[in-house]
């Protein structure tokens, strides 16, 4: 957290309870959601060059995770819920609209946000995991599916308790290797077991790489993750992924609905996120009809704003600026 000087912590009131946010500028809105396994410090990059770039930048932490409430039942985590949290936030900050920016699971919540209050979210950024409109297979069963043998790692996370029995007693290993995992630098060769997959009676983190960072995370940014986590644990992020099936269901009447706002999509060429669902990104003329730009960072995995910040800055700013012009 030294890396970040004239930045503001507050806690405002939400459906949940309290969501922390982390803050600095001032200007028009800007609400950055991060994902799995995060926390608001994953936008630690950003929150500076959007306030330079003349935005009030603020970094979240989610419903379930750091400072942020935790509510007991698994489906306070369905995706209403966490679309009423944002606009809450909007709200107690003082203002009428904002504009979204969500990573990982953070994107998914920042196009239902911005899908289901409109009138709140008048422009919606997604990094990593395109846009993909709600319906489809029911979620349960299209995961059951995939890996043959072995586990979708979606899937592993269902059963309370069960991943978190493989984190929580090494959270700090657990994290450095999932990051690892899904880094440009680090990532496992394209021709090794993949990571998103458990074996039979097997385990996430035995397909980690082990042994070294990738390049964007230092010991100091690996201990500030792994220090809320080990105070928090991990079933708050992991509730997130068991309320698929209630959203899928939630979201019904929006089946195949488009994102009209002004949207912006940026990923990592190397991340399977982008890869899996290159047919989303191809229908974004029809998906997404607002979109602005579109971009795929050359030799970038998952966890682009932290691995390519100056380049996702400089991309987000220019963006920002256009929906001024």
């Amino acid at each position: 957290m030294s890396q970040l000087t004239d930045v503001t912590h507050r806690s405002v009131s939400a459906p949940a309870g309290r969501i922390h946010l982390v803050e600095q500028g001032t200007g028009p809105l800007v609400l950055l959601v991060h994902g799995f396994p995060e926390s608001w410090y994953s936008w630690r990059h950003q929150l500076p060059a959007l306030a330079a770039a003349g935005y009030r930048a603020v970094a979240m932490d989610v419903r379930g995770y750091g400072r942020s409430s935790k509510p007991a039942d698994v489906a306070a985590y369905r995706m209403s819920e966490l679309v009423e949290d944002n606009v809450a936030v909007v709200r107690e900050l003082g203002e009428e609209t904002a504009v979204i920016v969500g990573h990982d699971w953070g994107s998914p919540i920042a196009a239902r946000s911005a899908l289901l209050r409109p009138e709140v979210f008048r422009a919606v950024g997604l990094l990593s995991v395109p846009y993909s409109p709600p319906g489809g297979p029911r979620p349960s069963e299209a995961f059951a599916r995939m890996g043959g043998g072995e586990e979708f790692y979606i899937s592993y996370f269902q059963e309370p308790g069960r991943a978190e029995a493989e984190i929580e007693p090494d959270v700090r290993g657990w994290l450095a290797g999932i990051y690892a995992a899904l880094s440009a630098d680090t990532m496992p060769a394209p021709d090794a077991p993949a990571p998103h997959f458990v074996s039979q009676g097997g385990r996430m983190r035995d397909r980690f790489p082990a042994g070294r960072l990738p390049a964007w995370l230092s010991e100091e940014d690996l201990e500030v993750y792994a220090a809320e986590f080990e105070r928090t644990g991990l079933t708050g992020g992991l509730n997130r992924y068991r309320n698929m099936d209630r959203d899928w269901e939630d979201l019904a009447d929006f089946q195949g609905a488009p994102l009209k706002q002004p949207s912006l999509f940026v990923g990592g060429a190397l991340d399977a996120s982008t890869t899996w669902l290159a047919d989303a990104i191809s229908a974004y003329p029809t998906t997404l009809p607002g979109l602005v730009s579109s971009h795929l960072l050359a030799g970038c995995g998952h966890w682009i704003q932290q691995e390519r910040p100056e380049e996702v800055n400089d991309i987000l700013t220019g963006w920002l600026a256009s929906l001024l012009t």
